[in-house]
C-alpha cells in the first residue's frame, strides 16, 4: 500500500469511493476536481495493487495558522486496517509543513468510528452544528487539534515503537 498525492486522473476512483461512502451528501465531481488542482488543497490517495482504496483532503493555505480536514474515506472492505489513521497523519504532517498550528474538521455525529479516530489523534470537540449534514439533518461535531501537541505526541509514539522493536 502507498499513500501519494492525488492527481486529476484519480478523480473517477475518488468519486466512486465518495458516492459509496456519502450516498446522501457526496461532493459533485466538479467540486472534487477543483479541490484536486488548487494550491490551497492537498489531496492524497491510498493505493493498493494499483487501485485507489481511499482518499483524503486538507485545505491549508501556506503560512496560515489554521487548516481544515475536508474528507477521509476508504472503500468498505478496507476499513478498520489503520489506513484512515495513516491518511489522517499524512494530512496533519502536511498541515505542519504548511505552517498551520491548528487543524479543524467536522464529523457526523452518527459516525462514532471516525470520531474515535480523531479523538485518538488528539482532536477535541469544540462545538456542534445542528442539522449540518443535509438532507439527513445530522449534526456535525466540530473538532480541533493543536499541531504542536500532536507533533510532540506522534514523535513520542514513534520513539516508544522503536524502543519496543529493539527489545
Amino acid at each position: 500500500m502507498a499513500i501519494r498525492r492525488a492527481i486529476p486522473a484519480d478523480l473517477d476512483a475518488i468519486m466512486a469511493i465518495e458516492n459509496a461512502s456519502f450516498p446522501t451528501d457526496a461532493w459533485s465531481s466538479e467540486s472534487m476536481a477543483a479541490e484536486l488542482t488548487t494550491d490551497y488543497s492537498h489531496y492524497i490517495v491510498d493505493e493498493d495493487g494499483g487501485s485507489v482504496i481511499g482518499y483524503a483532503g486538507l485545505r491549508a493555505i501556506r503560512g496560515s495558522a489554521d487548516a481544515d480536514i475536508q474528507t477521509i474515506a476508504l472503500i468498505d472492505a478496507r476499513r478498520g486496517e489503520g489506513r484512515g489513521r495513516a491518511m489522517l497523519r499524512t494530512l496533519l504532517a502536511e498541515a505542519v509543513d504548511r505552517g498551520a498550528r491548528e487543524v479543524f474538521l467536522e464529523v457526523r455525529a452518527d459516525n462514532p468510528s471516525a470520531e474515535g479516530l480523531y479523538v485518538s489523534e488528539g482532536f477535541e470537540e469544540i462545538g456542534r452544528r445542528p442539522g449540518y449534514y443535509q438532507p439527513d439533518g445530522v449534526d456535525a461535531i466540530v473538532m480541533k487539534v493543536d499541531l504542536r501537541v500532536w507533533k510532540t505526541r506522534v514523535c513520542a509514539d514513534h520513539a516508544t515503537d522503536a524502543q519496543e522493536e529493539l527489545r
